[in-house]
């Protein structure tokens, strides 16, 4: 029968999406490992993964059991968790680079609690809006928000990010509320440069279906503070992260608009590079950053 180190190994491999990846990760052989997970389907008596060149996916049966091992993984490191204390104290360096919004708005403070309470901790925080590279520039954690394309990096999904499209009523009282996408070719739309497409081609879902509008304005910025402080001026509609202008929307400083169209939903991830064995101080930080943004989750 299956033992807690084979549903281990299992778990790695889905994980990674790799036998050579969870094989390093592992410790061990990336032949060895393969030899582990078939002899564990053997023993199941079920195929768990379809393997080729390309890629692996899970059977039905390989996602039941997936599903099953993890829960076994976090009671596991419940269990060692619970006596880490009795380890000494956490302590040690943490290099870490955020995003300018979520960094100025909880990602400084949160951070900064969490040295007060782990004060052998120190933590270098860079805000910062470029993809740099971790391994590189030796940093230990990242938030990062969109589409991952690094596949040598682990990325743990924290909370998903929507969008707004949304101006000032001052703007909307001289050149009137656009009231469908075709609209926005008449108005001032300030785009968005931080980001690798969509800055100046707005996408929506609308009834199921996605929608795009090419956009014109007469002015652009990489961050969302510029395009905020220009839209609470009533210099034109911005498309941003709903967390910079959350409490605009409340004030009424800033008005929703095109509530019928579904806006763009990035996933925002602790993001850090492969490791055999994690250390605590980071796992600590990555719990603590996701509780805090659960706290917040209205901003998002």
């Amino acid at each position: 029968m299956a033992n807690a180190h084979e549903l281990t190994l299992f778990s790695l491999v889905v994980d990674a999406q790799s036998f050579n990846k969870a094989a390093e990760v592992a410790g061990i052989s990336t032949p060895a490992l393969s030899k582990k997970i078939s002899r564990l389907e053997k023993d199941l008596g079920v195929q768990l993964l379809y393997r080729t060149t390309r890629k692996l996916s899970l059977t039905e049966a390989g996602s039941s059991l997936y599903q099953h091992a993890k829960s076994i993984e976090l009671q596991l490191n419940d269990a060692l968790n619970s006596v880490s204390a009795y380890r000494g104290a956490i302590s040690g360096s943490i290099k870490m680079t955020v995003p300018t919004i979520s960094g100025e708005l909880l990602l400084a403070q949160v951070v900064g609690q969490f040295c007060e309470k782990y004060p052998n901790v120190n933590v270098d925080m860079r805000l910062e809006n470029d993809f740099i590279d971790l391994v590189d520039k030796r940093i230990d954690l990242a938030i990062r928000t969109g589409i991952l394309a690094d596949s040598s990096l682990i990325a743990k999904p924290i909370i998903k990010s929507r969008w707004v499209v949304c101006c000032a009523p001052n703007y909307i009282e001289k050149f009137g509320e656009p009231s469908n996408l075709d609209d926005l070719s008449r108005h001032n739309c300030l785009a968005y440069t931080y980001q690798n497409k969509g800055a100046r081609e707005w996408r929506f879902t609308h009834q199921g279906e996605e929608v795009s509008i090419a956009i014109k304005g007469n002015f652009s910025a990489n961050t969302a503070q510029a395009l905020r402080q220009n839209a609470l001026s009533g210099y034109g509609i911005v498309y941003v992260p709903r967390c910079c202008v959350y409490e605009h929307l409340l004030t009424g400083e800033l008005v929703a608009i095109l509530s019928e169209y579904q806006p763009r939903e990035l996933g925002v991830y602790a993001v850090y590079p492969y490791t055999r064995h994690q250390p605590e101080k980071i796992k600590l930080l990555i719990e603590y950053i996701t509780n805090a943004y659960s706290e917040l989750s209205d901003y998002f």
